[in-house]
């Protein structure tokens, strides 16, 4: 059979949650034994697509030149109309208008309906037409988790029987070493996601304020990520705070330094209002770190029992999740054991074996 992928997510640097989905499942897709007698094409915008890849000979990328508006409705529609896969995989919502019938596409999360607010009006738009349109002429969807199944179901009425959810994998620590040796010598909690509001990370400041006014903690908020929509009143109440000199915005950070920031952190903090699947909470336990995160969306479905589970509108409610990690060592190990045994239920070959099953129905 013959593949179509549309897989310019994964040539895109950095990778963060969708493009790290899309190029964890293409590595492994050429990995696994039953993609062999089948041949894929990764179409990409020839742009993104210019370097040489190293590939299986059935793997093949296929640059398509087009200016960079509506490439997806104009230059990969037109590419499978003239030369149609048996299967296409959209990875990424966004079907093209011209697609065959065996298409599959990936919806990872409807942040725009519980959130409205957080997006301009001509975004919702665009995302509730484009996420009508893939539900209605997909052969079927895939969800990341079951929460996202739900809010399919529950806002658009989705067909529960197109819809077959396939978790995100999790790439292993080659070895999971001691602390470093870094000059910082203070301890911290750690949080790596966008900056914006929909991260909650006015919640997690307010919660540091508390925790360092009640409980004296000697620690430092390290926050890890891009800036994102409502950064400037983040950046306000990083400014209010009486504790900024121990507020650190690290921006954006090579794989290398994430590892090492997650290797020495006292826990992990992300009491996001909504996740469609939450990739950072795996990252951080299979490193061996406490989680803390939010009770709602697919929060709680990923972080299983190796997390505490706060819910994210109360600061005081963060606050004392956080303190009983650092306070209670018991509690700590408690975590990490089962943050351990959490991350056995995620693996990016199951992702890609299931994936590509559902390719082939």
């Amino acid at each position: 059979m013959l593949i179509g992928i549309n897989a310019t997510a994964a040539f895109k640097q950095p990778r963060t949650g969708v493009e790290e989905y899309t190029y964890q499942l293409i590595k492994s897709l050429t990995m696994l034994e039953e993609s062999r007698q089948h041949r894929f094409l990764l179409y990409a915008p020839a742009h993104l697509a210019g370097k040489r890849h190293e590939l299986p000979s059935n793997f093949q990328v296929k640059r398509l030149n087009w200016p960079r508006p509506m490439w997806t409705q104009a230059r990969l529609a037109w590419e499978v109309l003239w030369h149609q896969p048996d299967s296409l995989f959209i990875p990424v919502h966004v079907l093209p208008i011209v697609h065959p019938k065996r298409t599959i596409v990936t919806i990872h999360g409807l942040e725009y309906e519980h959130y409205p607010e957080l997006y301009p009006q001509r975004t919702r738009r665009y995302l509730r037409l484009t996420t009508k349109y893939a539900l209605r002429n997909s052969k079927k969807i895939i969800t990341v988790s079951q929460s996202t199944k739900k809010d399919l179901i529950d806002f658009y009425h989705a067909d529960p029987d197109k819809i077959e959810v396939v978790c995100h994998g999790i790439a292993m620590p080659k070895k999971i070493k001691g602390k470093d040796k870094q000059k910082n010598t203070k301890p911290y909690i750690l949080f790596i996601g966008r900056l914006e509001t929909k991260k909650n990370v006015h919640g997690l400041i307010e919660a540091f304020d508390i925790l360092k006014a009640k409980y004296k903690i000697p620690h430092q908020l390290i926050l890890v990520g891009p800036l994102g929509h409502g950064y400037e009143e983040v950046k306000i109440d990083i400014l209010n705070s009486k504790y900024r000199q121990d507020i650190i915005e690290k921006g954006y950070v090579s794989e290398k330094e994430k590892k090492s920031l997650l290797r020495n952190a006292d826990l992990f903090a992300l009491p996001s209002f909504y996740e469609g699947f939450g990739m950072p909470v795996l990252e951080a336990q299979s490193y061996g770190v406490p989680v803390l995160t939010s009770d709602i969306s697919s929060m709680p479905e990923v972080a299983g029992q190796g997390a505490i589970l706060i819910h994210p509108q109360n600061a005081k409610d963060i606050a004392e999740g956080i303190f009983k990690i650092i306070d209670k060592e018991e509690i700590r190990n408690d975590l990490i054991a089962k943050g351990y045994d959490n991350i056995k239920r995620f693996n990016w070959s199951k992702c890609a074996s299931q994936t590509l099953k559902i390719l082939l129905e």
